[in-house]
């Protein structure tokens, strides 16, 4: 398509109203084609200075002006935003969109496309999908003219009656933005319409919960009520994630081919999908060998093993049997992990070896359980009764 050029006509059918009066309109060239935009400013002959392009000799000829140019430059940011989204701007288009002919596009619809189509990893499109999904639950159907400070508001106060705790509201409040943001750049949403221009994320300081050793033998010992036993493969790869010290993410990206035996001895061994990091861990040693067992259990089914329902559907069941075997620190997923990790070092398992274990690149990262050294340290007094 070729450059879409504009310029001011005034009479252009050489048809004066009964008043004496021509309207000034907006010429759109493309090619040989040609569209008109009223301006909706009528001047009387000798008021428009046919060379100049501008209003003269009227008592309000500064504002007019001002009023015309306003409006060529809503068809230029009207034609932009028709490139931004990615299309081919014909005037046919251009035309159909000033007069509103084009049904507005859903922003819901906008998001899912936006997430299917980024270059993200698996597991950040389904965290971001978990988004869309909530999303849709609070309002199956969103115009980005819905998109405003209250809506946002609306869907946090959504989410918080939901039980949702506040750092997870920030992360799906967080992805809307996401799109949001996007959608202003590709001019689906004027800049000065941005919602979360004033709107402030709310979120609290993390604190890494890990389940002490006693914590971690109620769940071994829980069994769900029958009524419950939807709940048993979520706890099994809670409990194999606490032995091996897997994210969610991990976990889910695991197949059979990542259980490996060397010589006599079994070994996951997998690449961390957050940073691409290769792990090779001894399940053999860990924790007795505790995470074999769990394997045992679905050795004709790992691959069903290694499928869990969406993260956030995972942690509210978590939370569930946490109350249900009588463990007092709220359990999400991740727990697990820092589980994993702060018992290893309560134990005495050197931090480098630790880092190592859990994939971190930087023994800085490890060193997010250094407070629990300090337990270590009288952990380790007490044993020599000094």
């Amino acid at each position: 398509m070729s450059k879409i050029v504009y310029k001011l006509i005034f009479d252009r059918k050489k048809c004066l109203n009964r008043y004496g009066m021509g309207l000034v309109q907006i010429e759109a060239c493309q090619g040989k084609q040609k569209k008109y935009f009223s301006t909706h400013v009528y001047l009387l002959p000798h008021q428009w200075d046919i060379r100049k392009q501008l209003v003269r000799n009227h008592p309000n000829a500064e504002a007019l002006n001002h009023l015309i140019h306003q409006h060529i430059a809503d068809v230029e940011r009207k034609e932009l935003q028709l490139w931004k989204r990615g299309k081919p701007v014909s005037l046919e288009m251009l035309k159909a969109e000033l007069e509103g002919v084009t049904q507005e596009e859903s922003f819901i619809d906008f998001f899912a496309r936006e997430v299917k189509d980024s270059d993200v990893k698996e597991s950040t499109r389904n965290n971001q999908l978990s988004t869309w999904q909530l999303l849709r639950g609070f309002r199956p159907s969103v115009l980005f003219s819905d998109l405003t400070f209250d809506f946002v508001a609306d869907f946090e106060l959504y989410l918080r009656r939901r039980g949702y705790h506040t750092n997870t509201i920030a992360k799906h409040i967080k992805h809307l933005r996401r799109q949001v943001n996007a959608a202003v750049n590709k001019g689906f949403l004027e800049e000065q319409h941005n919602p979360f221009r004033n709107y402030r994320i709310k979120m609290i300081p993390g604190r890494h919960t890990h389940l002490t050793p006693e914590e971690l033998t109620k769940l071994e010992l829980f069994r769900p009520l029958e009524t419950h036993r939807n709940l048993y493969h979520v706890l099994d790869a809670f409990l194999f994630c606490c032995y091996a010290g897997l994210r969610y993410s991990d976990f889910t990206s695991l197949s059979p081919a990542n259980i490996v035996d060397i010589g006599q001895e079994r070994w996951l061994i997998y690449h961390s999908v957050k940073t691409g990091t290769e792990v090779r861990l001894p399940l053999f040693v860990l924790f007795g060998g505790k995470a074999l067992g769990i394997l045992e259990k679905y050795q004709n089914r790992l691959e069903d093993f290694f499928r869990l329902g969406d993260n956030s559907n995972t942690n509210k069941r978590l939370r569930l049997i946490g109350q249900m075997a009588g463990v007092d620190t709220p359990i999400s997923f991740h727990t697990a992990r820092h589980t994993n990790a702060t018992l290893l070092i309560y134990n005495g398992v050197n931090i480098t070896t630790v880092q190592k274990l859990l994939g971190h690149k930087s023994v800085r990262t490890t060193q997010i359980y250094a407070n629990v050294m300090d337990q270590t340290l009288v952990h380790d007094l007490k044993s020599h009764s000094l």
